[in-house]
């Protein structure tokens, strides 16, 4: 039997039934029964605005997945270069598809000359390096015109490539202007983390060659930042996609929303708060004062997952890999001890809230060399995989230009009145 849902207008004693498909039901059956009313919805926290087979998220249980293989798997054994094929293409590639796809990433890094030399050295010399980066997005449209014929799916194909493959090198570049060193150009014989160390950290050696565990545990957090579902750049990069505006501009709408503390800058705020923390022997009292009502726990909690984030628990391991090569981060004792007291206090268990991915990731960073400004910076150069993943599937399903309703809340109809009579 389906399963279906009921809905009486108690003003009129008329109903419709509505089935429930996908575990959702569709919001047009609605509008046969009650034309012109709207479900407010402000921030879309209980609307399905799209229908996606890209990433399955039950933040009740704690799962995520992509294309239907668990993220733990995919850490434990995949690459962020196959777990972005899988994204893109939805099944994961041939030994022979992936040397390909390998190639095609590979040979791709390479910027234009003129947006390093004339646009991102144009620059303020204390630019925010995410600011950097999400202008320099949009700027390669200028340099792809070709990109605007998003229904020659090889033409889109060339663009996916194109992003994914430059934006570790408009990342080092932004990283390398705002503080003052030489752009360092893209080794292709180094894989996709390794080189982005090299265009990071390389000064005068003829070949930058990282700890193979820091590539790794770089990979690891490429893989598990690659895509999240329906969050706010996500939304953005459908949204705007959906005007059939070219892939760069949609990504630098992403991005741009990535920008925003509330998305991209949780795990800045993590150590910003460990730093305030200062010691060991003041977690009792941070604590207190959470319970108080007089701080935030950055780190814990998160707007989906009311269970232990999945992925916090792969990169607490992979941070112990990093720090057995760079020592261990001062903030760490800091940090295990607030996970500790969570995950046995009751006012944060009843309140289900549980480390997140952001609470272990900027520790690792941090270790690693990077500056705090680079962390959503970070963030964004896996994440455009997921996007440009969504924007592809959008155009697939013909989807409609994004167009929400709004309830009306203003003044009534009055009448004009000429300026000398106000």
């Amino acid at each position: 039997m389906a399963e279906s849902v009921t809905i009486v207008d108690n003003r009129t004693g008329e109903s419709v039934e509505v089935p429930i498909a996908n575990g959702g039901i569709d919001a047009q059956a609605f509008q046969k029964l009650l034309p012109g009313i709207w479900f407010h919805d402000p921030s879309f926290g209980v609307t399905a605005g799209a229908a996606s087979s890209i990433t399955e998220l039950d933040g009740e249980a704690g799962i995520l997945r992509y294309r239907g293989y668990p993220i733990e798997q995919l850490a434990e054994k995949s690459t962020y270069l196959e777990v972005a094929y899988l994204l893109i293409h939805g099944e994961l590639p041939t030994t022979e598809q992936y040397t390909q796809w390998q190639h095609e990433i590979t040979h791709h890094t390479f910027i234009h000359e003129n947006v390093r030399k004339r646009f991102m050295e144009g620059f303020h010399h204390d630019a925010h390096p995410m600011g950097m980066l999400v202008s320099a997005i949009a700027a390669l449209s200028t340099f792809y015109p070709e990109a605007k014929d998003i229904d020659d799916p090889s033409v889109r194909m060339k663009q996916i490539i194109r992003l994914i493959a430059k934006m570790p090198t408009l990342a080092a570049g932004a990283h390398r202007f705002s503080v003052g060193m030489p752009f360092v150009y893209p080794d292709n014989d180094l894989d996709f983390p390794a080189n982005f160390l090299s265009m990071m950290w390389k000064i005068a050696e003829p070949h930058y060659r990282a700890d193979p565990a820091l590539v790794k545990a770089l990979d690891i957090l490429f893989i598990l930042h690659a895509d999240h579902e329906q969050n706010c750049s996500t939304t953005a990069m459908r949204t705007v996609g959906s005007s059939h505006a070219d892939p760069y501009s949609s990504t630098a709408a992403a991005a741009a929303a990535l920008y925003g503390p509330r998305h991209g800058g949780a795990n800045e705020a993590v150590i910003r708060m460990l730093g305030e923390i200062g010691t060991y022997d003041n977690v009792d009292a941070f604590i207190a004062s959470v319970k108080a009502g007089e701080r935030r726990m950055s780190g814990f909690g998160h707007r989906v997952y009311k269970s232990y984030d999945p992925r916090a628990a792969i990169i607490k391991k992979a941070a112990e890999d990093v720090f057995a090569v760079t020592g261990q981060n001062p903030l760490l004792d800091i940090a295990l001890k607030l996970e500790e007291v969570a995950l046995n206090d009751e006012y944060f268990i009843s309140r289900r809230l549980y480390p997140n991915v952001d609470f272990y990731s900027g520790l690792i960073y941090q270790s690693m060399g990077f500056r705090l400004e680079m962390f959503t910076v970070l963030f964004a150069i896996p994440r455009v995989s997921g996007w440009l993943a969504h924007w592809q599937e959008s155009l697939e399903q013909d989807a409609r230009i994004v167009r929400p309703r709004q309830l009306y809340i203003g003044t009534e109809k009055r009448e004009y009145v000429g300026i000398g009579q106000r």
